[in-house]
């Protein structure tokens, strides 16, 4: 009996430092595609720009609608959302990134700049959503 609890939580153990390997890894990639797509209108820092570009860093958009960040990323954005308590209603272009580039740069942004969220978000997950 011992033995089998040892081998569960040394699966549990390793299967943990996979997922957060691969959440590393995934980050990193995102912080490339960051730079490259998303850095000239929300900052380095993630803040934005207040009532243009909503914040990146601390936000509650991030966290409460996860469905509709990806869905932005992957296909633009348009309309009235609210950040933080704050409107904006700017016009993101879709910036042709793959299901996977749009993964790595959720995973790099969900936990950055005071954002954690350590549900790393899939090439699979991304696939799903349609317009």
């Amino acid at each position: 009996m011992k033995l089998f609890i040892l081998a569960t939580l040394l699966t549990m153990s390793l299967s943990c430092f996979s997922q957060n390997n691969a959440l590393k890894e995934s980050m990193e990639r995102g912080h490339g595609i960051y730079t490259d797509f998303c850095m000239s209108c929300h900052l380095p820092n993630g803040d934005g720009v207040e009532s243009v570009y909503p914040p990146l860093a601390n936000s509650d958009y991030l966290l409460k609608n996860r469905e509709a960040s990806i869905r932005g990323i992957k296909f633009g954005q348009n309309g009235e959302i609210v950040v933080n308590g704050k409107k904006y209603n700017s016009f993101m272009a879709p910036l042709g990134l793959s299901d996977n580039e749009v993964a790595d740069v959720m995973n790099y942004i969900n936990n950055s700049w005071g954002n954690k969220n350590s549900k790393m978000v899939t090439e699979a997950e991304v696939s799903k959503i349609k317009k």
